[in-house]
């Protein structure tokens, strides 16, 4: 591990979102009647937690960036991701706890800042609020309308038809099943994802998350975990003594006495999705552009295999002449 994670090219985290295309046709359909678009992202995870897609499908609509679970994050860092998406251009962030009813508030304000000509019964707000399962966004729907107008549950996809919500007579919400995207082009972002418990259990394995994450953990948080788990050395342990040292701890012991590391895994991903062992953010704006960075590389340098791949199939079957053939 160490390191380099951010930039493996194998990974255990694979997902099939039956219902992406759908969804990618409904957000298509629906933005060329939207003002501005509300991205729900994971405050513990901005980078990992956003879309790739979406800047594709919003066609430069003004977007409000929500870093939800506020209340779980490391604060310092929740500050740096703000200033990040407040320095880009037609884009606003802020962020909220979903439970919590007055800074959410917010929403409505910072949406009318995005887009000042909008408002009144002629020309009403409408905005699209997108953002990948179980990031809270039907926990926030309903906290907004003070109801219960979006199903919510801690299963990925519960979502799924568009939904319109009048928030004021002046401003519809319109609401998407949470989607994500085809594939992984960061590595790292896989098993940030995975911990965060936006992608099912079914889909990673939990071992090798649980070492990512402590992996990463022990580098930045090491006095958080060894207050959680009454241990001490903590950040010169590899990340495969820390889950072992957590299994003792927490009995997960199988016969010989030998820790049952999957276990131990369950354990160090749930304490680190309830917050128990304190409030942590796993990435900072400038490692995810250097993890983006590293992945874009390694996505191009695949595609380029892939291509010539192509080619020479094509030429093998005689579906198109050599490149350095001439005509007679």
């Amino acid at each position: 591990m160490g390191p380099t994670a951010g930039v493996k090219e194998n990974m255990a985290i694979q997902w099939f979102p039956g219902h992406m295309h759908l969804t990618k046709k409904a957000i298509g359909d629906r933005i060329k009647n939207i003002d501005v678009v509300i991205e729900l992202l994971d405050a513990r995870l901005p980078g990992s937690s956003a879309n790739p897609m979406l800047a594709e499908l919003t066609q430069g609509r003004p977007m409000l960036k929500v870093l939800n679970k506020q209340d779980l994050a490391d604060p310092a860092r929740t500050a740096q991701w703000l200033a990040h998406y407040n320095s880009l251009p037609g884009t606003r962030a802020i962020g909220l706890d979903a439970s919590m009813t007055t800074p959410s508030k917010a929403l409505i304000p910072a949406c009318f800042e995005l887009a000042p000509n909008r408002g009144g019964m002629v020309k009403p707000m409408r905005v699209l609020i997108c953002g990948i399962p179980n990031v809270g966004k039907s926990t926030l729907i309903n906290t907004l309308t003070g109801k219960r107008a979006a199903k919510t549950g801690d299963e990925a996809g519960i979502t799924k038809l568009e939904q319109r919500i009048s928030l004021a007579d002046d401003f519809y919400l319109y609401d998407t099943p949470g989607v994500l995207w085809p594939r992984i082009i960061v590595a790292k972002s896989g098993y940030n994802l995975a911990a965060s418990g936006a992608i099912g259990r079914n889909a990673f394995n939990e071992e090798e998350v649980g070492l990512e994450l402590l992996d990463y953990l022990k580098t930045h948080y090491p006095q958080m975990i060894e207050g959680r788990f009454k241990l001490e050395g903590v950040a010169a342990m590899t990340d495969e003594q820390l889950l072992e040292a957590i299994g003792r701890k927490r009995g997960a012991l199988q016969g010989g006495n030998r820790v049952n590391m999957q276990k131990a895994a369950e354990i160090a991903i749930y304490d680190f999705r309830s917050a128990v062992m304190g409030r942590m953010t796993l990435e900072t704006p400038e490692e995810f552009a250097v993890w983006l960075a590293a992945g874009e590389k390694l996505d191009a340098e695949r595609q380029v295999k892939k291509d010539a791949i192509e080619l020479d199939r094509k030429i093998r079957f005689k579906k198109i002449p050599r490149p350095d053939s001439r005509a007679k």
